[in-house]
């Protein structure tokens, strides 16, 4: 049973972030955002329901007990379902990237290059705020709809300036790239010491009052 057991996890319990990676570039890993345990409150409540019904089916008669036993199946299957597609998606912040992993059956992949992002808002509801979680509202240039918006994230504020320094870093990278590409460099040479400037040269004529013009 170990094999298949682990088979089965391996395939739909485990995103494989690594596996996603630019290792070649250089990419890693900063930080992996699953989501806040406040997603698993309501399959937590299926599987308290479900067991109600379960022991509900004890005091019934036999030709009836079958109505709340499927009931509480029917709870169960929803409520995994639902734990492990919450447990599957998953938000990844690399040194490079942001990237969103989504899916049980069938994988969604959304990413976007830091240098895109635009804008983030970070939405903190009431119960959040007690809670500790928030929501991430980006604003990128290409406007990816798996990434507009990612919802129960638990340390917003921490993440946040995770990312904010990250886009303050590439900004820097991009900024000394663009000044190597270009070779322009600006030298200042300064003239010796007690050196006057020529108040009158063909190509580089003084100020107007040490011109000197015909008579």
């Amino acid at each position: 049973m170990t094999g298949p057991v682990r088979w089965v996890r391996h395939s739909f319990a485990d995103p494989k972030i690594v596996r996603h990676l630019l290792a070649d570039e250089g990419e890693v890993v900063v930080d992996e955002v699953r989501h806040h345990w406040v997603v698993f409150i309501i399959p937590v409540l299926e599987c308290v329901g479900a067991l109600l019904l379960l022991g509900a089916m004890l005091n019934l008669p036999v030709n009836l007990a079958w109505v709340p036993f499927i009931a509480a199946l029917a709870l169960l299957a929803h409520a995994g379902s639902r734990a492990l597609i919450e447990h599957m998606d998953r938000f990844v912040i690399t040194n490079m990237r942001v990237f969103r992993v989504s899916g049980v059956m069938t994988k969604k992949i959304a990413t976007t290059p830091i240098m895109r992002i635009l804008d983030i808002t970070v939405d903190k509801p009431f119960v959040g705020r007690i809670l500790g979680y928030g929501h991430f509202i980006f604003e990128n240039a290409a406007q990816e709809q798996g990434l507009r918006i990612i919802k129960f994230v638990g340390k917003p504020d921490q993440r946040d300036l995770t990312i904010q320094r990250l886009l303050q870093r590439s900004g820097l990278r991009a900024t000394a790239k663009e000044d190597e590409g270009d070779g322009s460099s600006s030298t200042i040479v300064k003239a010796p010491a007690g050196a006057r400037p020529r108040a009158n040269h063909p190509r580089r004529p003084g100020p107007p009052t040490a011109r000197r013009f015909p008579r």
